[in-house]
């Protein structure tokens, strides 16, 4: 898929390295490790996968700028990860890549898609609000070494409730 921004592409294992340099640029408290990656692509590919990673590239030289990850298990599914680098900020480059998940979520017919994100991420908050997305709780200390709560969102996909 391609943005006015970025195109949006399956992330694969090359991708890594650039996706865990913007990753400790924009989380250098509580970053992911390449063996987090390593360990979520896994489940990204085959019959039975369980997960979605996508990257956002930036068309005039190739260089990631946005990456998001989503893994499903039943009937639910859950944002993994989400991020955009900060000179892509208020571009709709973060509405492309969580739309991507959404997308992906409703093919795996799932009811409902949660997510935790910081208390004090107030830009991530009103993203997901306008998808939909509504608080149903709070995870006490959820992001260390900070002790930072989160709060966790749930949306209910469209075309798969019960009566």
């Amino acid at each position: 898929m391609t943005t006015a921004t970025a195109v949006l592409r399956e992330m694969r294992w090359w991708d890594i390295e650039p996706v865990l340099e913007l990753e400790h640029e924009l989380f250098p408290d509580d970053a992911w490790s390449a063996g987090m990656f390593w360990s979520e692509l896994a489940r990204t590919r085959g019959p039975g996968a369980t997960h979605r990673y996508v990257v956002a590239e930036d068309p005039a030289d190739g260089r990631i700028v946005g990456y998001a990850g989503l893994a499903s298990a039943g009937d639910l599914a859950d944002v993994q990860t989400i991020a955009v680098g900060r000179h892509r900020w208020g571009g709709g480059l973060g509405s492309e890549l969580l739309t991507d998940l959404l997308r992906h979520a409703t093919a795996l017919e799932c009811a409902a898609v949660l997510l935790e994100v910081r208390v004090d991420n107030t830009r991530a908050q009103k993203l997901y609000e306008r998808f939909g997305f509504e608080p149903i709780g709070f995870r006490r200390g959820y992001y260390q070494p900070g002790n930072i709560d989160a709060l966790v969102m749930r949306l209910t996909v469209q075309g798969t409730e019960t009566d």
